[in-house]
């Protein structure tokens, strides 16, 4: 249940003006929405205008449904309940979810990074969840729309809230530390992913750490020590971050930085994950991670170090670990009996694409890799394409199957770089087409592309053969 806000409340908090009685700005709110459907007895609509829909349209039928209060862009007639009238619904969405963080009595999770912030996020969560009530970002609700309705769901029951943060642009990152004022900041890492906005990975680094700005003294920063750009970050606030590293305990660059968590002794699973041990200042445990993937290491590392920042002992952090379960559409592995599928269907840039090759590159069957184009990488699309190709040739992937446009380059990489067999379609509905005589049974299959490439159709086709 939401932390009690009256409808003056919420109206003071954006700026708005309140159309109603005394009485009904007193009125307490139960949940907020943008999505009129959602609108349950004593809820706040917030009425937005999207490239579709206008949700002032609605504005009726959530009072039929005994909404408490609507915001509003425009002046009502005759609304049949109160309002509050706002110049910006999505500017008054992001400032009530501000407010309304400020009164949680309840500690925050950042998560920010260009690569592996749900898997990450999952991880944080899971482990935090053997000692804390724990609410977390569901789904891909991590930017300026998702984040704020992420925090309304954050209830007076919860201790905990782990908050994914996701951003294309410079200023984002700011107005989004806004609303979360994490407590402890993750950054798993800065890859090549929004380059047509920031340019580049130094573009990256600056925009990701805009954060740091929206964070109290107090906080904390957890970084990934084996990442080039994070390993030269030496202070926040008057304080070290504290480092995880995949490599060892001195990290894995030249930079002197001493991680505090880093890993040993791993037993790499195949596609059942992994084992290791997991070391932090003065404490070691083996763990067992059931999601596979050397990356998944590197996530586990992250949530070891939150957890031993809020006081988890090495039992709960182990068994938080064991416990994760893998996203749909990120690194999920589905046996269909004909076929191992990995789906990895929700985005794609250079470093998640190479993270999941290396994950198709521990099946014990014949591999095969279904990569699709990877939007917004600005000048060097080409370029890191055709790379890409040349990575998935070199972890000896057996069938390199490209699709789309872009990815004509990756094909070319592939075959310049010796792989054993290459074909390239224009479209997923000219691979279905040959998908039979390419795949054979038993193959471990790897889909991935970026999201607007809906390689989830691809999914649910491969699914279904028999």
């Amino acid at each position: 249940m939401m932390k009690k806000m009256t409808c003056g409340e919420i109206a003071k908090a954006c700026g708005g003006t309140f159309h109603g009685t005394k009485e009904e700005s007193g009125r307490i709110v139960a949940g907020i929405a943008i999505d009129s459907r959602k609108i349950q007895k004593d809820w706040l609509f917030v009425a937005t205008v999207g490239e579709r829909v206008d949700g002032h349209s609605f504005i009726p039928q959530v009072f039929e449904n005994h909404a408490a209060c609507v915001v509003s862009e425009k002046e009502l007639e005759n609304p049949a309940g109160p309002y509050i009238h706002v110049d910006s619904s999505f500017q008054a969405l992001k400032d009530i979810a501000a407010y309304y963080r400020s009164i949680l009595d309840i500690k925050v999770v950042g998560i920010t990074g260009s690569v592996g912030k749900t898997s990450t996020k999952e991880m944080i969560a899971s482990v935090l969840n053997t000692r804390f009530k724990v609410q977390k970002t569901a789904g891909n609700y991590n930017n300026e729309v998702g984040l704020p309705l992420t925090v309304f769901s954050i209830g007076e029951e919860h201790e905990i809230a782990v908050l994914e943060m996701g951003i294309s642009d410079f200023g984002e990152m700011h107005r989004l530390g806004r609303i979360a004022r994490p407590d402890y900041m993750v950054i798993t890492n800065i890859g090549q992913c929004h380059l047509e906005n920031l340019k580049t990975r130094d573009g990256i680094l600056k925009a990701k750490t805009e954060v740091f700005d929206e964070m109290g003294d107090s906080s904390e920063v957890i970084l990934n020590g084996d990442d080039d750009k994070l390993a030269t970050i030496s202070q926040v606030h008057g304080k070290a971050p504290h480092f995880f590293s995949r490599a060892n305990a001195d990290s894995a660059d030249k930079s002197g930085i001493k991680a505090e968590a880093y890993a040993t002794d791993v037993e790499n699973l195949g596609l059942y994950g992994s084992r290791c041990v997991i070391h932090i200042k003065d404490r070691s445990f083996t763990v067992t991670i059931p999601l596979p993937g050397e990356h998944m290491i590197q996530n586990a590392l992250a949530a070891a170090t939150v957890g031993h920042l809020l006081g988890l002992t090495p039992k709960e952090i182990a068994e938080g670990i064991s416990q994760v379960q893998s996203v749909a559409g990120r690194s999920h592995i589905m046996d269909t009996g004909v076929y191992t599928l990995i789906d990895d269907c929700y985005n794609a840039n250079p470093v998640s694409m190479k993270s999941a090759i290396d994950l198709l590159a521990t099946a014990k069957t014949r591999k095969v890799a279904i990569m699709g184009d990877m939007f917004e990488l600005g000048n060097n699309t080409e370029a890191l394409h055709k790379e890409t190709g040349a990575y998935a040739a070199g972890a000896g992937i057996d069938v390199i199957i490209c699709i789309g446009s872009l990815s004509s380059h990756t094909a070319c990489g592939a075959k310049e770089s010796g792989a054993k067999e290459v074909h390239h379609y224009p479209d997923k509905a000219a691979f279905l087409l040959d998908a039979k005589k390419i795949l054979h049974p038993q193959d471990s299959i790897l889909l991935k592309a970026s999201h607007g490439m809906h390689f989830e159709e691809l999914l649910d086709a491969l699914q279904k053969t028999q």
